[in-house]
């Protein structure tokens, strides 16, 4: 029996200020892509969500919001909470999903089973916020496009082998196709769908 008190408690104790602050820091990092951002107002998600997947769930997604969880995810207390503090509905069928969110250690699945928006609407895709080991001491990867001067570099530890094989999939797309939030604990990185990445020599 989940306790009723994880689906209540961890929201964020200042909703407005408290969402306008995660808004403006995913916004700057959207802008920027390959930035850290830094979640540095108090949410405390049920286990196994952290920190900055559970701010930005709280600040992008409302009534209107589809959310698609892995199955850790939908048997823990998150679904209470997100229903609680969102309002968000919970799908099972990942084409349906504006947001998806996987846990740290969960295997992520293929970026093509989400939404990928129409040519005409390309914002109807979903944006996977994905937990991983680390942000940092993985291997080395070159970002460039919009948002981005020359180039950046990355180096998240904890992405799939097949991950930028599918990121170059998702770019040919373009305009439509998923957008990518990596976080851990409290930190994140966007990676809008313009982005595109290479690999570097470790």
């Amino acid at each position: 029996m989940l306790d009723l008190t994880e689906s209540l408690d961890g929201g964020f104790p200042d909703a407005v200020t408290h969402a306008q602050a995660v808004f403006r820091s995913v916004m700057d990092a959207t802008a920027c892509p390959g930035s850290q951002g830094v979640i540095d107002v108090p949410v405390a998600p049920p286990a196994p969500l952290g920190v900055a997947a559970g701010a930005v769930l709280l600040t992008l997604c409302d009534h209107d919001t589809p959310i698609w969880l892995t199955p850790v995810l939908a048997k823990s207390a998150l679904p209470g909470w997100i229903g609680f503090h969102t309002g968000a509905s919970l799908t099972s069928t990942k084409s349906d999903a504006k947001f998806a969110f996987v846990e740290a250690g969960a295997p992520v699945p293929s970026l093509t089973q989400f939404a990928l928006g129409t040519q005409e609407y390309p914002d109807r895709s979903t944006t996977l916020v994905v937990e991983i080991a680390a942000l940092e001491g993985g291997q080395p990867l070159q970002l460039s496009g919009p948002g981005i001067r020359d180039t950046a570099m990355i180096a998240p530890k904890g992405l799939p082998e097949t991950f930028l094989r599918q990121w170059a999939d998702n770019r040919a797309v373009f305009p439509r196709g998923v957008d990518l939030v990596l976080t851990c604990g409290p930190r994140f990185i966007a990676l809008p769908r313009t982005t595109k990445i290479r690999e570097m020599e470790a």
